[in-house]
């Protein structure tokens, strides 16, 4: 389970929105399993409207600010624009860090965006509850 502020749904979905048709991605940050703060990065992917990747400088200095902040690495998020919010093959194969929640903004219906979690460990997916706070 991920406890999430409904504002930081709100910002993901937005982000996800306003970069149609373009995938977009980011890093979450927290304790104990609590997001207590979102990082929107850019997707550097040759081609964003199938799928992203972080750019490397930028997941760094974050990284960095996450763990001068106290925190840990809780969620990686990006967005499907055409497709369900559920990980592809590209999303699993790219899954390196165990430890995080990947969360899947569906933009299938812009109007009302689809967020799920997952955590996904040696290639197997398990649907993970969002709570909002």
């Amino acid at each position: 389970m991920i406890q999430i502020k409904n504002e930081f749904l709100i910002e993901m979905a937005g982000h996800a929105k306003s970069s149609l048709p373009n995938e977009v991605c980011g890093l979450l940050a927290g304790r104990g399993g609590e997001i207590s703060k979102l990082f929107r990065l850019t997707n550097t992917s040759d081609t964003p409207e199938l799928c992203y990747f972080m750019d490397a400088k930028e997941q760094f200095k974050t990284m960095k600010e996450i763990r001068q902040l106290g925190l840990e690495l809780a969620g990686i998020y990006h967005s499907h624009p055409e497709s369900v919010a559920y990980p592809s093959a590209k999303d699993v194969e790219l899954a390196y860090y165990p430890e995080a929640i990947y969360i899947i903004i569906s933009m299938k219906d812009p109007i009302k965006p689809l967020i799920k979690a997952f955590k996904i460990v040696d290639g197997q997916i398990t649907e993970e509850e969002i709570k909002v706070i």
